[in-house]
């Protein structure tokens, strides 16, 4: 019975409190509307007299945009660069996937991409891991030639540490040579 007595007065006050005084004076309840209004636009929107609905209208169609990019990279990091063996050289039939992730980059100045590096489990750990280092070099300098910012591109080299496939034969070494497109964007 206490609960509800204490919910019924806090309706009551809120309402109190909300309702405007029909006694006012017209300046007073002029000086009150502009207040609110002055009040609804956001501190740091650097726009004022705007419309609260504007402001709130742009940042959900800010939103909707960053999640439609987020997708987009999501299906790019399913593409792929792939090696022949001991070789760090970009085959042109990957030139139109390194041309796609370059014009997206572009597009997008709040995406990095970190280019990872692999090697497939034959040779040694340090050898592999420089081979990772010029696969992830040779893709970067390729969006470096499509115009792609160095601020945006980064390297790693993961050597034989991320295999794709797990087995000890010819397919899962050729899955394994490979540079990977990691899309951060924020």
């Amino acid at each position: 019975m206490k609960k509800v007595i204490v919910v019924l007065a806090s309706f009551l006050f809120v309402a109190c409190a909300s309702t405007p005084n029909e006694h006012s004076s017209p300046t007073k309840g002029a000086a009150n509307s502009a207040s609110a209004t002055t009040n609804s636009a956001t501190p740091n929107s650097g726009a004022t007299g705007k419309n609260v609905s504007e402001i709130e209208m742009r940042k959900l169609e800010e939103a909707r945009k960053l999640e439609m990019a987020r997708n987009e990279s999501r299906e790019l990091q399913k593409q792929s660069v792939y090696f022949d063996f001991d070789k760090y050289i970009v085959k042109p039939e990957y030139l139109e996937i390194i041309r796609k992730q370059a014009a997206f980059i572009k597009a997008h100045k709040n995406d990095v991409v970190t280019l990872e590096g692999n090697a497939d489990e034959r040779g040694s750990a340090e050898y592999n891991l420089a081979l990772g280092d010029k696969r992830a070099n040779a893709v970067r300098k390729s969006l470096e030639l499509l115009g792609v910012p160095t601020t945006q591109i980064k390297t790693a080299s993961m050597g034989e540490e991320k295999p794709r496939l797990s087995c000890h034969e010819k397919k899962c070494w050729n899955e394994n040579r490979r540079s990977d497109f990691i899309h951060k964007i924020d």
